[in-house]
Order: structure tokens, then sequence, then C-alpha cells
């Protein structure tokens, strides 16, 4: 409770401090996906059907007297979704930007690790290739960089201890509710960093990131608490862009388990090449993930390869036509499974 009293006189004190005689500015933004999704299982029946993405954002700021820019934002979401409590945009934070160029996300931070992710290009369409519910292991960076939302992230300015360096901390704590059969992040705290630079006619960007968490349930004790270590490359180089990253991490938090644990490794990689009005783009991904049962050693290996391509073609200004096709391999408890191919075709819209 202590902490959590003194998270919140914090806030209040640092919004108080403001001096603001006007209403706050309001920018919308958003976009409108929608198209055809076909997929092929291996072993299985073939699907299509329409996937839509709608989002649109309302984001609110002000500057106050002494040059702080304090800012939110919300999207707009199912009304009945969200008094249900499945909504997920309705705990935006506060951010604090500093005139030094740094800032502060105070609620709903975030993960300094997962911040400081490099992008891997990969198929901007919309298709996947469903697994297995029991099939832990993943594609992303990020995995095991497990935050709660009652949390702070201080991003430094650009230019930090050397020129084209940029860090973030973080740090989060539990909602000191009582401990239940699900193991829960209790708290975390991480560090990460990108560095740019220049070598002969590419842009290269460095992204590092670590972050550790600590849980508790009321049953079987975890062998390790979550934790994760990425490491990204990426190298611009005129409109061609080629993107590698690396990823070591486990964790407790399993969506939707409470007996059960994971060690992951990830390994990305690829390429984007602008044309005119456009865009290719083709990513590959291998995850590996070895299942336990929380505080049991051993265990069976779960896996994905994925290999995604897509061509994007600017019709009009924010109006976007996709072609995307993703080919996946995957294993099971050691099993192969899942295995099979989707395409997409479809347009989105963006303002």
């Amino acid at each position: 409770m202590k902490k959590e009293l003194l998270m919140g006189t914090a806030l209040v004190s640092t919004l108080g401090a403001a001096s603001v005689a006007e209403a706050v500015t309001a920018t919308m933004s958003g976009n409108h996906q929608t198209g055809m999704e076909f997929d092929s299982p291996t072993g299985g029946t073939d699907t299509n059907g329409q996937i839509n993405d709608n989002n649109f954002t309302v984001s609110l700021s002000e500057t106050t007297d002494g040059g702080m820019t304090i800012s939110s934002s919300f999207a707009v979401v199912n009304e009945v979704s969200a008094a249900a409590g499945t909504g997920t945009d309705m705990d935006a934070g506060f951010t604090l930007a500093f005139t030094d160029g740094s800032k502060l996300d105070v609620l709903n931070a975030g993960n300094a690790s997962g911040s400081h992710d490099v992008s891997i290009p990969g198929s901007a369409g919309a298709e996947g290739v469903a697994t297995t519910s029991t099939n832990n292991a993943s594609t992303g960076l990020d995995v095991g960089a497990t935050a709660t939302v009652f949390g702070i992230e201080y991003h430094t300015a650009s230019d930090f201890l050397a020129d084209g360096l940029k860090m973030s901390f973080s740090a989060s704590t539990d909602n000191g509710a009582t401990a239940g059969a699900t193991y829960r992040v209790d708290s975390h705290v991480a560090i990460g960093a990108t560095y740019v630079t220049d070598l002969g006619d590419s842009a290269v960007t460095v992204g590092v990131g670590v972050s550790e968490s600590q849980g508790s349930n009321t049953g079987t004790a975890a062998t390790n608490d979550n934790g994760n270590f990425h490491v990204g490359l990426s190298a611009v180089t005129g409109d061609l862009t080629v993107a590698v990253g690396f990823a070591d991490a486990h964790s407790s938090s399993i969506a939707g388990t409470s007996a059960e644990e994971a060690a992951y490794d990830v390994v990305k990689a690829g390429v984007k090449y602008v044309s005119g009005d456009l865009t290719f783009n083709i990513g590959m991904a291998s995850g590996d993930a070895k299942d336990n049962n929380l505080g049991a050693s051993g265990g069976s290996d779960d896996s994905k390869d994925v290999t995604s391509a897509s061509i994007s073609y600017a019709v009009a200004s924010g109006v976007t036509a996709i072609l995307g096709y993703t080919s996946m391999e995957a294993s099971d408890e050691g099993v192969a499974a899942d295995d099979g191919s989707a395409w997409y075709i479809g347009a989105n819209m963006a303002f």
C-alpha cells in the first residue's frame, strides 16, 4: 500500500504543478484495414474469411508555463467490451515531456526492454497460420519482458552519454491483491538502449534490452522468474533496409495457465525495399520454447519457423493495397503440427 501511495502522490504533485489556463489540444488519428485471408493448413481444411483492423485514437496534450508537455491518449473501443473489462485501451497513462528532450511515462508505462526492439521487416499483410494453444514458441523479440500497469518508464534525451545513444529505464509493482492460483508478476525492472550511427552510406541502428521480473502464486514456485535479453541490428542504405534480431528469455506468465513456464530462443531477419509506390518485404522468424510445469525441469520442445513476404502499393495518399503471404512449420511437444500457409489481399486507409 505504501508503494502505491507514494506513486499516487508523485503523480498528483507533478500534475498539480502545471499552470494551464485553456483546454488541452486534441488530435485524432487511426486507420481502417480490411481484406480477405486464405488459410491452407497442412492436413486440414482450407478456409477463408474477412479480416478487419480498425483503430481510432485521440491524443491529448498541453504545455505548462515552464515548458513541460503533459500528454495522454485513448482509443475508441467497443463500449460493451470496455464496460465488461475486456477492452484493451482503457488504461492509458500520462507522458511528461521535459525541455531537455527526456520524458517520463507514468501508469501503464510499459517495459524499457521492449521499447528498444529493432523493427524486423516481414509481411505487411494480416495473414497468419493458427497454432494449438499448447504451442508456447514465440517469434517476438520482447517475449518474457513482462511489466504491470503500476509502473513508470523514463526515456533519456537523444545523444545521452554519447552521440546517437538513447536509453530507457522502467520499473513497476503489483496491485497489492492477494496472490492466487495463477502465476502473476509482482515487480519488474528493465533497461534498454538504442544507438544510431552512420557507416559509409548506411544508417545503422543497434537496439538492446534487458528485463527482469518476479512473481508469485499460491501453488508450486517457478524455477525461474520472468526475464528477457534481446539485441537487434538494422542497416538502411537508400531504399534498402536489412535487419536481424535475437532474443533469449524465460517466462512463467503464460496466458491462461497457472502451472506452466517456458524458456525461449528467437532469431529473426528481414529485408525491405522501396521502389517508388511499391514496397517489398520479406522476413523469417524461428522460435523455440522448452516448456515445463512450474518448478519442473526437462520439458518438451515447441517450435515455429515462419517465412513471410508482401508487396504494398501506394494507391493514393493514405491508401495502400497489400498482398501478403506467410508459410509456417511448427511442432508441439516435439511432434510436427500446425504446418501450413496463408495468403492475404486487402487495403489500408490511414489518417
